[in-house]
């Protein structure tokens, strides 16, 4: 059987047929949308994740209510907020549908030429995606790397960690590539399927593109760095840092 291109895991990336070539992309201090990789499973080889090919849409949302404290007596003032519980986070995709790989394939259900998934309702076990943001060569030279390291971490600094390139890269480039570039990880784990719909198939439209909703279980940094009571999560006037006015007092007693 001949192999499947566009949808076998090498590389870092799903496939290597010329779908999957590398091209340039502009360094500047802004964050652009060619030098940020979503990687996932893939279905056929789920040691490791890969970056998925012909994606045209990645987006992350997440929300929670805030609701508002007030006294009688006090006036219209609001006396505190207190957020609620944040609901889970999702994340939009889209991309383009192959003959060869589609995008639950792409997340590593055995779908389309690779198995008989064919409905939400068959997917049975949770992936993980990773997303990286790669550094231009300006932000790689400016980058200090003086952030805080999490206790019991893996040696990545504030969600930063090299990302390597050796060998060739993706589809039928044939030079060997070396290089080191940071990349600012931030790793979306348990991942449902929550919607799947395909832009239809239509007499005044050539392409073919699907799209859909995943429920998120957890996000972190990628470091394996455990949330707690005492972390420092910025903006702590109890440790020295501006926060805000209303909670600048600890122990009745005004910071400096």
């Amino acid at each position: 059987m001949a192999t499947n291109l566009d949808h076998s895991p090498a590389d870092g990336v799903q496939g290597n047929s010329p779908l999957y070539r590398f091209g340039t992309s502009p360094n500047t201090r802004s964050v652009v949308s060619q030098k940020v990789r979503i990687l996932a499973p893939g279905y056929g080889n789920n040691k490791s994740l890969h970056q998925i090919g012909v994606l045209a849409n990645f987006t992350p949302n997440e929300s929670r209510s805030i609701e508002p404290v007030r006294g009688i007596g006090f006036g219209d003032q609001v006396a505190e907020l207190v957020p609620n519980v944040t609901d889970p986070m999702t994340a939009t995709l889209e991309r383009q549908l192959l003959y060869l790989s589609n995008i639950w394939q792409s997340t590593g259900y055995a779908a389309g030429v690779s198995g008989p998934m064919r409905s939400l309702k068959h997917h049975r076990w949770p992936f993980d995606i990773r997303q990286e943001i790669v550094f231009s060569v300006i932000a790689d030279a400016e980058f200090s790397g003086v952030g805080a390291v999490p206790a019991g971490g893996t040696g990545v600094t504030s969600g930063v960690s090299p990302l390597k390139y050796e060998g060739s890269l993706g589809g039928g480039d044939v030079a060997a590539v070396t290089g080191t570039h940071n990349v600012l990880v931030t790793y979306y784990e348990a991942c449902w399927w929550q919607s799947w719909s395909n832009s239809g198939f239509n007499k005044d439209s050539a392409l073919v593109t699907e799209s859909g909703d995943v429920m998120i279980t957890d996000v972190h940094d990628g470091s394996h760095f455990l949330m707690g009571e005492f972390a420092n999560t910025g903006n702590d006037p109890s440790i020295g840092e501006l926060g805000s006015l209303t909670y600048g007092q600890v122990g009745w007693e005004t910071t400096t």
